[in-house]
């Protein structure tokens, strides 16, 4: 396993980072744990999760997974931002929100401290000087090692980056986007901005949520227990990102390898990138995933893509169908 370091921390974070939205909602408890044990076995040593992921349960069943001393060989992160009640503060950016929410995440993770803290969703009803000095508050208690976002526009980076400047508090270091080969926005703005000014780049939905595996065929089914077994969603699964899909199978045939593990390995082997999150539901799509950090991704590879989805582009608002607005969309 390939290890990076985490934009300009110096932290070593490995070439792929364990996403684990799935665990209770879909995968039960054992399976997870088990998918994690494997993972770390294989040299991953970065874990990705989130309090809204099944309501707690995720980080309840990845807090477990850590026992018996696995805990400090794990960069662990998580998230905050999404309603986690039904009253009013249950949610958000603010102070009131994030203190309370990460004490509550130490607790369901069974740590004394989260490596990597970020804000799930912009919200711009909340200043980020709010936002940011409640993390700052947090990195100084020694409850979180460093601060990061999801989602987030190069502006809204930017603008952070003189806040923290001017009062003097934690800067985030990485930011979490949504990229893959159908989906190329953040090259125009996100990825200079984040090389510059030394982000790391956490991209999710490196598989564009299924659809870069390979197995959903136009105007067919997906396998047996998969998300879209009865079909995709039309706005989802359009003519041009089908067609794009079928133009890499002769690809990913010549480079002896599945879609996925073709699909991941192009995402992490692009200029800025860090670690892009996998998800696997299954201990064999965990094993799938795991073979992509053994594939070269070569010059001729990469000017295949480009001549498929050029630099910066996307193929469908396959996102918007699912996500709401793009927030690198232009």
């Amino acid at each position: 396993m390939e290890y990076r370091s985490l934009g300009r921390t110096g932290a070593q974070v490995s070439m792929l980072c364990l996403g684990c939205m799935n665990f209770g909602w879909g995968t039960e408890e054992a399976d997870a744990i088990a998918v994690i044990h494997r993972a770390l076995d294989a040299g991953i040593n970065f874990l990705d999760t989130a309090n809204v992921y099944a309501r707690g349960s995720s980080e309840q069943m990845t807090g477990k997974a850590l026992t018996n001393g696995r805990r400090d060989r794990v960069f662990l992160a998580t998230k905050v931002h999404g309603k986690m009640g039904e009253e009013p503060n249950d949610w958000g950016n603010h102070r009131f929100h994030i203190m309370r929410q990460c004490e509550e995440s130490l607790k369901r993770l069974g740590t004394d401290h989260i490596d990597l803290y970020q804000i799930h969703r912009p919200q711009p009803s909340v200043p980020i000087d709010e936002t940011l000095r409640a993390l700052d508050d947090l990195v100084r208690q020694g409850k979180i090692r460093y601060i990061g976002t999801s989602t987030f526009a190069a502006w809204q980076l930017c603008e952070s980056l003189w806040v923290s400047k001017e009062l003097g508090l934690n800067r985030f270091a990485c930011e979490q986007p949504p990229y893959h080969i159908l989906d190329r926005r953040i090259e125009r703005e996100l990825i200079p901005f984040c090389q510059t000014y030394g982000f790391g780049i956490i991209p999710w939905s490196p598989l564009a949520g299924g659809l870069l595996t390979g197995k959903y065929r136009r105007g067919g089914t997906g396998p047996e227990g998969s998300r879209y077994e009865k079909g995709g969603p039309e706005q989802r699964f359009t003519e041009a990102a089908l067609n794009i899909v079928d133009a890499l199978r002769p690809i990913v045939e010549e480079k002896g390898c599945s879609m996925s593990q073709f699909a991941l390995a192009w995402c992490a082997r692009q200029p800025g990138v860090t670690s892009p999150i996998i998800g696997p539901r299954t201990m064999e799509q965990l094993e799938d995933n795991l073979k992509a950090a053994e594939i070269a991704i070569t010059d001729e590879d990469r000017q295949k893509i480009d001549s498929l989805v050029k630099p910066g582009t996307h193929v469908s608002e396959y996102y918007e169908a699912d996500f709401g607005p793009h927030p690198h969309r232009w």
